[in-house]
């Protein structure tokens, strides 16, 4: 186990109460699970590269998260011109190559206040923003992250058993 079940932070939380705040347990549960999976390592081990020919790290996930939430929440929610960290049309695998570990971990925690800020101000969960000139509404988008963070974290556990073999919890 990578924590005692009385030291996991997920544990015992705040108690969700009305939609939004369930919404943003869940994703701060998420959230938690990838650092703790992240945990101990050294920048060696979170650019550890799953298999060839993935690019899939850890480190790799810690940026590809960021670029999630700002892609939805900046440029979609509010509508702000924020480019693209690390990908492009020359690097479309661009949030798994390279990287120092400290910026990453500094962007991904920056978008993810962006992201809190955002849903904490918004004055519902019906707010809309523009997917691409598809209306998307708030919950939608949170849902969606949500479930981004989630099936990266199964990602995750892989990553870390093949670093250390420490399995997920």
């Amino acid at each position: 186990m990578f924590l005692a079940l009385e030291d996991d932070p997920r544990e015992n939380g705040p108690s969700p109460g009305n939609e939004r705040e369930t919404l943003k347990e869940f994703l701060r549960c998420q959230r938690l699970t990838l650092e703790i999976k992240c945990s101990g390592l050294d920048a060696e081990q979170l650019a550890r590269r799953a298999v060839e020919p993935s690019t899939m790290s850890l480190l790799g996930l810690i940026r590809h998260l960021a670029e999630v939430e700002r892609s939805w929440f900046r440029r979609t929610m509010a509508g702000l011109d924020a480019p693209r960290l690390y990908r492009g049309l020359e690097r479309p695998d661009g949030d798994f190559d390279g990287a120092v570990v400290e910026e990453a971990w500094a962007t991904w925690r920056a978008e993810a206040a962006f992201t809190d800020r955002f849903i904490a101000e918004a004055p519902g969960l019906d707010v809309v923003g523009a997917d691409k000139d598809d209306p998307v509404s708030l919950r939608e988008v949170v849902v969606h992250l949500i479930e981004e963070y989630a099936r990266h974290m199964g990602h995750a556990d892989f990553l870390r058993e093949l670093i250390d073999g420490r399995l997920g919890q």
